[in-house]
């Protein structure tokens, strides 16, 4: 699978941003596709992701904040993210996997597919 992320920039601290990510892949609708985010120095960590069968689930840090959502028929998958704070400043990337499973959903070894990244800055 082929993903790219695009969408991020730079805006102020409470500004709305949507992230989207393209996969080419003919069997999209069966993959589980998976926001994560990584600052300089620290491990990626998981932001969100949403399942073949439309589940979602969020990182404590941007539940309430962030919505993933997917478009089947585009084979697209969205974050957005609104009340954006200076501590969501990061690259984010999207992620796919056809067997990851649901213990292992915020796990970056389940995914074996990864965008290339779009930064995301906010400004305070």
């Amino acid at each position: 699978v082929q993903l790219q992320a695009f969408g991020g920039g730079l805006v102020q601290a409470g500004d709305s941003l949507r992230l989207s990510c393209a996969a080419s892949v003919r069997t999209f609708s069966r993959y589980t596709m998976t926001w994560f985010r990584q600052v300089p120095g620290k491990e990626r960590e998981f932001v969100a992701t949403i399942r073949y069968n439309s589940n979602k689930v969020y990182a404590e840090a941007v539940k309430g904040r962030f919505t993933i959502s997917r478009d089947n028929s585009q084979n697209m998958v969205y974050l957005h993210m609104n009340s954006l704070k200076p501590e969501d400043k990061a690259v984010y990337y999207c992620a796919a996997s056809s067997t990851v499973i649901a213990s292992q959903l915020s796990s970056r070894g389940a995914y074996d597919s990864w965008g290339q990244g779009t930064q995301v800055t906010v400004s305070s």
